[in-house]
Protein backbone atom coordinates (compact mmCIF):
# COMPACT_ATOMS: atom_id res chain seq x y z
CA UNK A 1 0.00 0.00 0.00
CA UNK A 2 1.21 3.27 -0.67
CA UNK A 3 2.32 5.56 1.87
CA UNK A 4 0.12 8.33 2.00
CA UNK A 5 0.89 11.39 3.86
CA UNK A 6 -1.52 14.80 4.15
CA UNK A 7 -0.59 18.20 5.14
CA UNK A 8 -2.85 20.44 6.76
CA UNK A 9 -2.73 24.13 7.85
CA UNK A 10 -5.78 24.86 9.37
CA UNK A 11 -5.11 28.00 11.40
CA UNK A 12 -2.91 30.91 11.76
CA UNK A 13 -1.43 34.33 13.85
CA UNK A 14 -0.42 37.72 11.95
CA UNK A 15 1.74 39.44 13.27
CA UNK A 16 2.76 43.60 12.50
CA UNK A 17 5.89 45.24 13.42
CA UNK A 18 6.40 42.19 15.75
CA UNK A 19 2.39 42.41 17.16
CA UNK A 20 0.46 39.87 17.59
CA UNK A 21 -2.85 40.26 15.83
CA UNK A 22 -4.64 37.21 17.44
CA UNK A 23 -8.43 37.92 18.09
CA UNK A 24 -8.66 40.72 15.26
CA UNK A 25 -7.69 38.74 11.75
CA UNK A 26 -10.14 36.75 10.54
CA UNK A 27 -8.61 35.56 7.12
CA UNK A 28 -5.44 36.45 4.95
CA UNK A 29 -5.33 35.64 1.29
CA UNK A 30 -1.28 35.31 0.96
CA UNK A 31 0.00 36.61 -2.25
CA UNK A 32 0.55 34.68 -5.57
CA UNK A 33 3.73 34.65 -7.03
CA UNK A 34 2.84 35.07 -11.29
CA UNK A 35 5.12 35.34 -14.09
CA UNK A 36 4.25 37.42 -16.89
CA UNK A 37 4.87 35.53 -20.09
CA UNK A 38 5.30 37.40 -23.52
CA UNK A 39 4.22 36.16 -27.03
CA UNK A 40 7.32 35.39 -29.11
CA UNK A 41 6.92 35.10 -32.65
CA UNK A 42 9.98 33.48 -34.67
CA UNK A 43 10.71 32.36 -38.69
CA UNK A 44 10.55 28.80 -38.45
CA UNK A 45 8.19 27.43 -35.51
CA UNK A 46 5.20 26.37 -36.10
CA UNK A 47 3.46 28.49 -33.82
CA UNK A 48 4.26 31.05 -31.28
CA UNK A 49 5.60 30.07 -28.02
CA UNK A 50 5.26 32.35 -24.07
CA UNK A 51 8.74 33.09 -22.89
CA UNK A 52 8.97 34.45 -19.27
CA UNK A 53 9.48 38.05 -18.99
CA UNK A 54 8.93 39.27 -15.56
CA UNK A 55 6.43 39.15 -12.64
CA UNK A 56 3.40 40.16 -12.01
CA UNK A 57 3.12 42.86 -8.64
CA UNK A 58 1.62 40.47 -6.08
CA UNK A 59 -0.89 41.33 -3.88
CA UNK A 60 -2.93 39.87 -1.03
CA UNK A 61 -5.74 40.90 1.75
CA UNK A 62 -6.66 40.75 4.72
CA UNK A 63 -9.95 40.64 6.51
CA UNK A 64 -10.41 42.22 9.94
CA UNK A 65 -13.52 40.79 12.29
CA UNK A 66 -14.56 44.19 14.11
CA UNK A 67 -13.02 48.02 13.56
CA UNK A 68 -9.75 48.60 15.06
CA UNK A 69 -9.35 52.32 15.63
CA UNK A 70 -5.49 51.03 16.38
CA UNK A 71 -4.83 49.11 13.22
CA UNK A 72 -6.42 51.94 10.84
CA UNK A 73 -3.64 53.90 12.26
CA UNK A 74 -0.96 51.27 11.75
CA UNK A 75 -2.25 50.36 7.76
CA UNK A 76 -4.24 53.70 6.96
CA UNK A 77 -1.35 55.61 5.16
CA UNK A 78 -0.80 54.28 1.33
CA UNK A 79 2.34 55.91 1.50
CA UNK A 80 4.03 53.44 4.21
CA UNK A 81 4.86 49.82 4.25
CA UNK A 82 4.64 47.43 7.19
CA UNK A 83 6.35 44.26 7.46
CA UNK A 84 3.96 41.63 8.45
CA UNK A 85 4.09 37.65 9.36
CA UNK A 86 1.67 34.91 9.22
CA UNK A 87 2.51 32.40 11.03
CA UNK A 88 0.64 28.81 10.78
CA UNK A 89 1.65 25.08 12.19
CA UNK A 90 1.88 22.28 8.92
CA UNK A 91 0.82 18.97 10.08
CA UNK A 92 1.28 16.39 8.36
CA UNK A 93 -1.09 12.93 8.45
CA UNK A 94 -0.56 9.39 8.35
CA UNK A 95 -2.69 6.15 8.34
CA UNK A 96 -1.66 6.37 12.34
CA UNK A 97 -2.51 10.09 13.14
CA UNK A 98 -0.75 12.86 13.19
CA UNK A 99 3.41 12.53 12.57
CA UNK A 100 4.93 15.48 12.47
CA UNK A 101 4.13 19.46 12.90
CA UNK A 102 6.07 21.70 11.47
CA UNK A 103 6.46 26.07 11.44
CA UNK A 104 5.27 27.64 8.03
CA UNK A 105 5.88 31.31 8.29
CA UNK A 106 5.34 34.29 5.70
CA UNK A 107 7.62 37.11 5.84
CA UNK A 108 5.91 40.03 3.63
CA UNK A 109 6.74 43.93 2.85
CA UNK A 110 2.92 45.60 2.59
CA UNK A 111 0.94 48.44 1.84
CA UNK A 112 -3.04 48.82 2.19
CA UNK A 113 -4.71 49.78 -0.37
CA UNK A 114 -7.52 51.09 1.77
CA UNK A 115 -7.40 54.30 4.15
CA UNK A 116 -10.36 53.07 5.53
CA UNK A 117 -11.69 49.74 3.71
CA UNK A 118 -15.41 49.32 3.84
CA UNK A 119 -17.33 47.84 6.50
CA UNK A 120 -20.15 44.92 6.21
CA UNK A 121 -22.93 45.17 9.04
CA UNK A 122 -24.71 42.30 9.34
CA UNK A 123 -27.77 41.78 11.84
CA UNK A 124 -25.96 40.29 14.92
CA UNK A 125 -23.15 39.34 13.43
CA UNK A 126 -19.30 41.44 13.80
CA UNK A 127 -18.33 43.96 11.02
CA UNK A 128 -16.53 42.77 8.75
CA UNK A 129 -13.58 44.99 7.38
CA UNK A 130 -11.80 43.68 4.45
CA UNK A 131 -8.86 45.98 3.11
CA UNK A 132 -6.53 44.38 0.31
CA UNK A 133 -2.75 44.83 -0.09
CA UNK A 134 -0.04 45.48 -2.44
CA UNK A 135 3.43 43.36 -1.58
CA UNK A 136 6.57 43.74 -2.69
CA UNK A 137 8.44 41.37 -0.65
CA UNK A 138 7.45 37.76 0.34
CA UNK A 139 8.97 35.30 1.64
CA UNK A 140 7.73 31.47 2.39
CA UNK A 141 9.30 29.08 4.89
CA UNK A 142 8.80 25.79 6.52
CA UNK A 143 10.28 24.49 9.38
CA UNK A 144 12.86 27.72 8.98
CA UNK A 145 13.83 26.56 5.01
CA UNK A 146 13.18 29.10 2.31
CA UNK A 147 10.60 27.92 -0.14
CA UNK A 148 10.63 30.70 -2.44
CA UNK A 149 11.39 34.47 -1.59
CA UNK A 150 11.06 37.38 -4.27
CA UNK A 151 11.62 41.08 -3.61
CA UNK A 152 11.18 43.77 -6.21
CA UNK A 153 13.27 46.27 -4.95
CA UNK A 154 16.25 43.93 -5.31
CA UNK A 155 15.38 41.96 -8.37
CA UNK A 156 15.85 38.66 -6.11
CA UNK A 157 13.86 35.70 -6.60
CA UNK A 158 15.01 32.53 -5.14
CA UNK A 159 13.27 28.95 -5.32
CA UNK A 160 14.49 26.84 -2.25
CA UNK A 161 18.20 27.92 -2.19
CA UNK A 162 18.31 29.00 -5.71
CA UNK A 163 18.92 32.50 -7.16
CA UNK A 164 17.04 32.41 -10.34
CA UNK A 165 18.07 36.04 -11.26
CA UNK A 166 21.63 35.90 -10.12
CA UNK A 167 22.82 36.36 -13.88
CA UNK A 168 19.79 38.78 -14.78
CA UNK A 169 21.92 41.07 -12.09
CA UNK A 170 25.30 40.44 -13.37
CA UNK A 171 24.45 41.20 -16.57
CA UNK A 172 22.53 44.33 -15.74
CA UNK A 173 25.58 45.20 -13.56
CA UNK A 174 23.84 45.27 -9.90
Amino acid sequence: MADIKINRITNANVYSSGNSLLGRVEEVKLPAIKSIDTDVKVLGLQMAIKLHGGFESMAGSMKFNAVYPELIKEFGSPMVTRQVQVRKSLETYDSSGLIAQLSAVAYMTIRFKDVLPPITLKQNENPEQESEFNCSYYRYEIDGKRIVEIDAFTNTFFVMDNDQLATYRTNLGF
